[in-house]
């Protein structure tokens, strides 16, 4: 359909109906609710991103299993390529007060064997045996389309089955964007790291940097940054230390400048090892960017707060997390720790807030994350900026709905505290990226052995243990995720390092 009249009349139709369905499936209420799960990776050059099994990212939405739970819920699960059978079970356990076999009735995993760097959605479309399928599974009148990313074609496949779709209208998807993102900062009033945005061209590009240099003049690196780069794949850091002759400060000609970036940016230290300046240069011709001041200091963090605006009306903060980053100059997501150091969570989920409160005004719907560089003052109080914005799910969160699925708890808003229900503060440390060559060739039976012989398997009686994600990728890619639970910060860690532990001494070759 494209986004043509009679597909947008067909959606804001669907949409109309989206409060209800979704209260109904987020409520306690007797009534059926039918959930079409769509975890598809709809991001442009998806297809080129470097990151071992991203197919099986299409895992991360199992939490939505926990959906089951009221024993009305249908869900259909659709993905790329089948999940083991033992993972789906492995979720099933972690619902607690329903028996697993009903629950099992009740969920349909439809893989289409179809591992190409394809979104999901595009898939579905070119399928429509598939989609008169899952229509066969599910009472429309009561379904609902939930999504781990939202573009036009979520949009085209949800007007396809005949159910309002859970998540932003692909028309403000931008806002989303880097640059989307920097334009939205401004608008709430919250703080942001020097830098330029909408950028199109080389000659932007270079224009935006040297305007960047002459502003910043200790400025030593700048990181360039694709619009709906992924996972920071599509980031790019220009070292400035080495244009030194050329800098403002010295007297150089605004041509001389010009030319020596010019010259400078196709050795630019690319984020996606594959990547090279014509690639990047054309991505960033076709989608846009943004440069930004590196900032340097050893000390920094990367937190971001989760946030959930409903189709009723409400906004809510959900979580805030320390992100771990690794890869080139630490550019890439690797995991997070729950919650937040207690010296800013309060302060970036009042920004955040801001920052949601502003999306909400917009027509803005469904989960997204603010994300945060955060820098200590020498008075050692902390100042935070906001980087992006990602109106999607992300790597932050499955862990915490994977700890709701288990404990059944709740995120405390005044705190930035996850409380079980006897009011008790939990702890975590996820990753989806714990890899080992030596893990190559275990199965999701191999790991789940290994971790019931050696007592890692969270336990509800000590509200402790580890919970396994993302094993769709172990025996090929010898990479899986963890999220590693505690009543501290400390038995956090513990329990992470004791499963790197065990996995590397189970597996030593």
């Amino acid at each position: 359909m494209g986004g043509d009249a009679d597909e947008m009349k067909a959606f804001r139709e669907l949409q109309s109906h989206l409060g209800p369905r979704w209260e109904l499936a987020d409520g306690e209420s007797s009534e059926p609710r039918h959930i079409v799960v769509i975890p598809s990776l709809s991001f442009d050059g998806i297809d080129t991103v470097s990151i071992d099994g991203v197919i099986h990212y299409e895992e991360r939405m199992l939490f939505a299993l926990n959906l089951l739970r009221h024993p009305r819920a249908r869900v259909v699960y659709v993905t790329s390529a089948p999940i083991h059978p033992a993972a789906v079970d492995y979720m099933l356990s972690l619902v607690s007060g329903i028996p697993t076999e009903h629950m099992r009735r009740r969920l349909t995993v439809l893989p289409l064997y179809d591992s190409s760097l394809v979104p999901l959605s595009e898939k579905i479309l070119r399928r429509p045996r598939v989609i008169e399928r899952i229509r066969n599974l599910i009472r429309p009148e009561c379904g609902l389309m939930t999504c781990f990313v939202v573009s036009e074609l979520e949009r085209e496949l949800a007007v396809a089955l005949g159910i309002p779709l859970y998540g932003v209208d692909p028309d403000l998807v931008w806002l989303g964007t880097k640059s989307g993102s920097r334009w939205a900062f401004r608008k709430a009033g919250v703080a942001l790291l020097p830098g330029v945005e909408d950028l199109q061209s080389e000659a932007d590009l270079v224009t935006a940097v040297d305007g960047l240099w002459a502003e910043c003049d200790d400025l030593e690196r700048v990181v360039v940054k694709h619009n709906t780069g992924f996972s920071g794949h599509g980031n790019a850091i220009l070292d400035l230390k080495a244009l030194a002759e050329a800098a403002p400060r010295n007297g150089t000609s605004r041509e001389g400048r010009h030319q020596a970036i010019a010259d400078a940016l196709p050795g630019m230290r690319f984020v996606d090892s594959r990547q090279t300046w014509a690639t990047f240069l054309e991505k960033l011709e076709r989608e846009g960017g943004i440069v930004e001041a590196f900032v340097e200091d050893p000390d920094k963090r990367a937190p971001s707060c989760q946030l959930r605006i409903s189709p009723t009306g409400s906004l809510d903060a959900i979580s805030t997390h320390d992100q771990l980053v690794e890869g080139v100059d630490g550019q890439i997501y690797a995991g997070c720790r729950f919650p937040a150091d207690a010296a800013y969570r309060m302060a970036i989920q009042q920004d955040a807030l801001r920052v949601g409160e502003f999306l909400q005004s917009k027509g803005a719907v469904g989960r997204l994350a603010v994300d945060f560089l955060c820098l200590r003052g020498k008075d050692g109080s902390w100042q935070q900026s906001a980087i992006e914005t990602n109106l999607r799910l992300g790597g932050t969160t499955h862990p915490m709905m994977l700890l709701r699925m288990m404990t059944d708890g709740r995120y405390d808003p005044g705190t930035g505290l996850y409380l079980t229900p006897r009011g008790e503060p939990q702890f975590y440390v996820a990753t989806d990226s714990m890899h080992s060559e030596g893990y190559r060739g275990l199965l999701v039976e191999d790991l789940l052995d290994i971790a019931a012989v050696h007592g890692l398997h969270y336990q509800a009686w000590s509200e402790s243990g580890v919970l396994f994600h993302f094993t769709g990728a172990l025996s090929e890619f010898g990479k899986l995720g963890i999220t590693a639970v505690g009543k501290s910060p400390t038995e956090a860690d513990d329990w992470f390092d004791q499963t790197r532990q065990v996995l590397d001494r189970e597996t030593k070759r």
